[in-house]
């Protein structure tokens, strides 16, 4: 055996090599911050390819069922032949293959309200795709409120991404690593909005709020009426791991399913410009008037120290002036 050498390297001689880890392990999370920016803009830029009119066609000329959910709440707004209504209209299963995605959205849009939705994941490796739920309304001024689920590679968990746009300006994401397997069952997922307040629920827990401060000059997503869509798509370009992941197409079809859809709030006529909720439905219906209570809110930051992995709030590399005047009060 060799002599062990009696010059031990100094402690000063690691700290370049300690320097070198530390800044590409921040250097990789920014990138992934960045990243994920692009998430709306690739989607809406991906489904305008299918862009249907917002016209009310007609409805499906063979309907087993008149008042089956999907069958009389949704349209089909691209990838039509992969998409599936099932069960008399009471499943819904979106389909990605090498060819094409898929996405639907409500048929009537909503001016406040609460939409709930089951959700069952891709189960196994889902790397590249990504699986949204959301409102949204047009143009380059819209507003959206987002849920986003990125796949991953097997053994290592889905990205729940939450953001909220107002006048076409985004930029509040927060992300989740859920608490429970996604793939494995349905789990509900509900956004509440109203005049007051943006809640984002969990299996009717509360993860996130985004409240109505106008009146310090944050815009509020309040004059647009919005539909609810939702689509499966592949985005293996940045997607996964930064698109180093890509999707594994020996594992096509990837289904996403879709049951217990409902929505309640204010329906809004394009024909009349008007919306169906007056004055008195703001002071009396639940819905149009809830906030938080202290005990919920408190449930939510213990679920948010627990299982948000990032907060626009907190990041000085995206916001060195310093964060949205909302981050002090949401």
């Amino acid at each position: 055996m060799p002599p062990r050498s009696s010059h031990q390297p100094r402690a000063g001689t690691y700290i370049p090599y300690m320097a070198f880890i530390i800044f590409s392990a921040i250097f990789v999370f920014r990138l992934d911050v960045f990243v994920t920016q692009t998430i709306s803009t690739a989607r809406r830029n991906q489904e305008l390819k299918y862009e249907i009119t917002t016209q009310e066609p007609s409805p499906p000329t063979v309907i087993k069922n008149e008042n089956a959910t999907f069958y009389k709440h949704v349209l089909v707004t691209w990838g039509e032949f992969h998409t599936e209504i099932l069960n008399d209209g009471e499943l819904l299963k979106l389909t990605l293959d090498k060819h094409s995605g898929s996405g639907f959205q409500s048929r009537k849009q909503l001016l406040f309200g609460k939409i709930d939705m089951q959700i069952k994941l891709i189960p196994g490796d889902s790397a590249g795709t990504v699986t949204t739920y959301y409102f949204s309304s047009l143009g380059d001024h819209h507003d959206e409120i987002d849920f986003e689920f990125l796949g991953n590679s097997t053994g290592n968990p889905y990205t729940l991404h939450t953001n909220v746009f107002s006048q076409g300006k985004g930029d509040r994401e927060q992300q989740f690593f859920l608490w429970f397997d996604p793939t494995a069952d349905f789990h509900t997922y509900t956004i509440l909005w109203n005049p007051k307040t943006i809640i984002f629920y969990v299996d009717n827990i509360p993860i996130r709020e985004f409240k109505n401060l106008e009146r310090i000059g944050v815009p509020y997503p309040k004059d647009q009426a919005m539909r609810v869509h939702s689509s499966l798509w592949n985005a293996d370009d940045w997607a996964t791991q930064h698109g180093l992941v890509k999707t594994n197409w020996t594992l096509a079809p990837f289904n996403a399913w879709y049951r217990n859809f409902s929505m309640d709030g204010c329906i809004w006529s394009p024909e009349t410009r008007a919306s169906a909720c007056t004055d008195a439905d703001f002071s009396t219906r639940r819905v149009l008037k809830m906030e938080l209570d202290r005990r919920s809110r408190a449930r939510m930051k213990r679920l948010q120290k627990k299982h948000m992995v990032y907060d626009y709030c907190k990041d000085k590399w995206r916001f060195p002036k310093g964060p949205g005047r909302e981050c002090r009060m949401n």
